[in-house]
This record gives structure tokens, sequence and C-alpha cells, in this order.
């Protein structure tokens, strides 16, 4: 028997193996769709990790009806865009009388001539601050580096706020804003 010759069962087994090795994944699937990002702990360091790993200004979806640099006010940039997760988006367009846990809203700061200021986060984690409505802060320079208060504290933590009212879809009002808290860690 010729030893380069495999017989024809090994053969087609060989081949066998190999397509379904270099099988594409199933229709409406890729690679990067069958694996799941975990969400970021209630840090400044994994929220911005987080970010960069999902690539949020390429990946979700800008607020509706505002579209990139809008106007903005005080204390924000004069110039907004801002992104929503998935979970966000639906809760928006949906009516929703709030966020679900794991709604992430990002907001860019720009300066008047469009230059990036800071980028700002909301992520909701059920359980993390119940008396504000759990959700997680974090304003990061655009270095990735968190920002800091006057009085030098990490601007990463709990968001004290009486209420947070949803008028309709575009729009988002914080009223009362009474105090920054710091993270407990």
């Amino acid at each position: 028997m010729n030893p380069l010759r495999l017989p024809l069962g090994l053969t087609l087994a060989g081949l066998s193996l190999t397509v379904l090795a270099c099988a594409p994944a199933e229709e409406g699937q890729d690679a990067a769709a069958t694996t799941e990002v975990q969400l970021p702990d209630t840090t400044g360091s994994a929220m911005w990790a987080y970010l960069q790993e999902v690539n949020y200004s390429e990946t979700w979806t800008l607020w509706p009806d505002k579209g990139e640099l809008y106007p903005g006010t005080q204390p924000h940039g004069m110039l907004l865009t801002t992104y929503l997760n998935d979970a966000a988006l639906g809760a928006l367009t949906g009516g929703a009388g709030s966020m679900p846990a794991g709604a992430m809203v990002v907001k860019e700061n720009y300066m008047p001539d469009s230059t990036l200021a800071a980028v700002t986060t909301m992520f909701k984690v059920d359980g993390y601050n119940p008396d504000h409505n759990d959700w997680f802060f974090t304003k990061h320079l655009p270095s990735g580096e968190l920002d800091n208060a006057p009085n030098g504290m990490a601007l990463e933590g709990r968001l004290a706020a009486r209420t947070v009212t949803w008028l309709r879809p575009g729009t988002i009002t914080c009223s009362l804003v009474s105090s920054l808290l710091a993270t407990s860690r």
C-alpha cells in the first residue's frame, strides 16, 4: 500500500472535520455578536474600559432627534452628543417611566470650538443607590482619566437627585440635584 494514500473513509472524515471547523457562524450571526460583553462594575476605570470595549460611539444609538453636537447648557458642555445603549433606548422610545437596570447614557461634552472636553456617563445598577434611582455616574477627561470636583474628589459614584422626569423622547431633566456623594467601595 502506498504510504501517501489514505483509505477513503479516513479522507472523508478528515475533510468533514475541516469543513465543520472552518464553517462560518450561523446565518445572521458573526463572531463578535456571539460574545457577550460583561457590564462594568461601579468604578470609573471599569466604566471607561467598558466604553472602549463596546466602542459606544460606533455601536450605540444617538439620542433621538438630537444628532451630534447639539447645543448644551451648563454644567454640561456648550455642544453635546449623547448615546444610548439598547436598554436605555428601548425605555426612552417605548415611553417607560424609568430606565431599567443595565441602561447607559453617555454624553460627550464639547467646547464651543467642538473640542471634546469630557465624557459623562449614567449607568443604572439595580440596588446601587435605591434612594436616588440606582444611578452610577462618571465624568472622564478625553484621556480616560476621571475628572475631579473642585474639592479633589474623583467624579465617579452617586448622583443625589430627588426626581428624574421623562417628559418625552428627546428630553430628560434631573431636578433638585443636591449633592455628589462619594462612591462607597
